[in-house]
């Protein structure tokens, strides 16, 4: 097997590895932890003890991912002939591709404004700073979850490069 394969193999599987533990967390987050935790606890200050505490844990593995999702994506670009630019729509790999990196920039934006913002912001009521947390966290969700359609889409119309 080329060195080339070898590598490329790699930054894949890293690559998909940090896709499982972010976006992975936060849609279990959404449709099983945070459910379950409630139904376990009532809305109470349990609850938002234990997601706290569960955020504030999840956060770490979260910035290393967008951290890796960034380096290994960067490695990835160049791996399609039909890639262009970052944030290209020259043709409907770079579209789809492009389309992928806006969604995480969104994604990211949601991510560190609950965690850095929200987090930390005693002047809004704690209730409403509540409610904001969470639909963030299922809108999160849900783009989560379009990212990796969006994906199969550019995994669908990459054309691997001759010879690699």
């Amino acid at each position: 097997m080329p060195p080339q394969t070898l590598v490329f193999a790699l930054v894949s599987f890293l690559h998909d590895l940090f896709t499982i533990i972010w976006m992975g967390g936060i849609v279990v987050a959404a449709a099983v932890f945070l459910p379950a935790v409630k139904e376990s606890l009532g809305a109470g200050p349990q609850t938002k003890k234990v997601m706290s505490a569960f955020q504030k844990r999840q956060s770490v593995w979260v910035y290393v991912s967008m951290a890796g999702l960034i380096l290994t994506g960067l490695l990835m670009n160049n791996r399609s002939p039909e890639f262009r630019a970052l944030f290209s729509f020259g043709n409907a790999y770079s579209t789809a591709l492009s389309i992928k990196h806006i969604l995480v920039l969104v994604l990211i934006g949601i991510s560190l404004y609950r965690s850095l913002v929200l987090g930390r912001d005693a002047s809004a009521p704690a209730p409403a700073r509540e409610r904001l947390n969470v639909q963030l966290l299922f809108i999160n969700a849900a783009l989560a979850v379009i990212v990796l359609l969006v994906s199969g889409f550019v995994a669908a119309l990459a054309k691997p490069l001759s010879g690699g």
